[in-house]
């Protein structure tokens, strides 16, 4: 079958199995190149194996919950959504959640994902208390922090390349209602909203959408979004008497692949302006449902469908602190230079974090999303550049067409990946087709 993430590009003729016992996935990673995948929302081929994906969608059993500590234990192919719907009518969510439920527990772990709250609470790594994981040799170990504490480290943000995670012990966050109390606020160029930023740094969640095609004195013109948890008293009567009745919406999906000669630099501007415009008028503060607020594209169902059959890809990297502004500057000009556009462009502001192998570190990282064409192909090599000459490194969850040389221009750490791989025959074990292109 061809199998392919959720940007539809590069796609393998591949194998792929659903196994539904743990012998069965022992069988598998017998064989050798074996990688585990959740729900395909990686963007490229993260969870891909050309001759041994396994897929853990039967691995979905929520096994356990402590009401007083907030751990969950559940397998691995839980999707996030699911834990959505069973815990937040109990007054619990996700402590770091990414921009889609559609993710599954196995790779909010492999990828350790972050959200707009990195910049408060870290990644989703700080609230794995353990996971089972099953090696190269076909035997399932418990690792937490002190116990076989090395592959726990390896794993989190491991790209799924240390093994199958199978169950995992998290925690979730009280909240006392399914709202979020909401703050708008435009900006009017790079500058101004990376001070709002600053200004902002003890919101507990923020986020911008950033104009990346605007031009001169209006270059990163955003919208800055913050975000909490809203608390009974932040609530009507009528929405405290049933604090997590928020009234699932009605999905909207895209039933075809658009051509993809919609996707210009002409339909992108005059989306952004539009966009812009409609931030500006509702700025300030309003109250939104946790669906609205964390995965506003999910209401939008099989969206990788709108940039046509050839699909899209994904450049996100994270500039350090110090060379941030600096170095967004730059990447924003080359995108308009270049007018190749994505009107899903996205800044945040990350904490620091002191991990074996997960992509964030204090700064801000900035998402951009392109169709698949030789000049934004041509583009996003610029823009590696750039973010190479700044410090920075991307996310290997987003990464669907980098080569080997630029990750490691990029990243120093993936020499000591690669080689804790190949002590522990993970290499020979573990493989995606990611990972032979970067040569992890």
């Amino acid at each position: 079958m061809m199998l392919s993430g959720w940007g539809q590009f590069p796609k393998h003729e591949a194998t792929e199995v659903a196994p539904r016992t743990e012998e069965a996935i022992k069988e598998r990673v017998a064989l050798g190149k074996a990688i585990p995948r959740g729900n395909g929302r990686a963007y490229g081929d993260s969870a891909v194996s050309s001759t041994n994906t396994i897929n853990m969608r039967h691995f979905d059993r929520m096994i356990s919950f402590d009401e007083t500590t907030g751990q969950l234990v559940a397998e691995t192919g839980v999707l996030a959504a699911d834990i959505i719907a069973a815990f937040l009518p109990r007054g619990w969510f996700l402590s770091v959640t990414p921009g889609t439920k559609f993710v599954t527990l196995g790779g909010l772990i492999a990828a350790d994902v972050h959200g707009k709250n990195h910049h408060v609470v870290g990644g989703f790594g700080n609230f794995v208390d353990w996971i089972d994981i099953m090696g190269a040799d076909g035997q399932v170990m418990r690792c937490d922090r002190s116990t076989n504490a090395e592959t726990f480290a390896w794993t989190i943000g491991g790209m799924g390349l240390t093994g199958v995670i199978l169950r995992a012990g998290i925690r979730l966050l009280r909240v006392e209602s399914g709202w979020i109390r909401q703050t708008t606020i435009p900006t009017k160029n790079l500058e101004d909203t990376m001070d709002a930023f600053e200004r902002s740094n003890g919101a507990t969640y923020s986020v911008a959408w950033i104009d990346c095609l605007s031009r001169g004195a209006r270059q990163g013109r955003s919208l800055l979004i913050l975000g909490e948890h809203a608390g009974l008293a932040d609530l009507d009567n009528k929405r405290a008497e049933k604090p997590f009745d928020t009234r699932s919406k009605r999905s909207l999906s895209v039933p075809f692949h658009l051509p993809s000669v919609l996707m210009n630099g002409a339909t992108v501007r005059a989306f952004n302006s539009l966009y812009y415009w409609n931030g500006c008028r509702n700025a300030g503060e309003s109250l939104v449902d946790w669906d609205s607020y964390f995965y506003p594209l999910d209401a939008i169902l099989d969206w990788n469908r709108i940039y046509g059959k050839r699909g899209f890809a994904q450049f996100q990297c994270v500039l350090p602190l110090d060379a941030s502004r600096a170095g967004m500057a730059v990447l924003l000009r080359e995108v308009a230079r270049a007018g190749a556009g994505s009107f899903l462009a996205v800044l945040k502001r990350l904490g620091p974090q002191d991990s074996r192998i997960s992509f964030p570190m204090e700064g801000y990282t900035l998402a951009l999303d392109f169709p698949v064409k030789p000049r934004t192909l041509k583009l996003m090599k610029t823009l590696d550049a750039i973010t190479i000459d700044h410090g920075g490194r991307f996310y290997l969850a987003k990464d669907s067409r980098m080569q080997a040389d630029t990750l490691r221009l990029s990243d120093d750490r993936i020499d000591g990946f690669t080689q804790m791989r190949s002590s522990n025959a993970y290499n020979t074990a573990f493989q995606s087709e990611q990972a032979k292109r970067l040569k992890i």
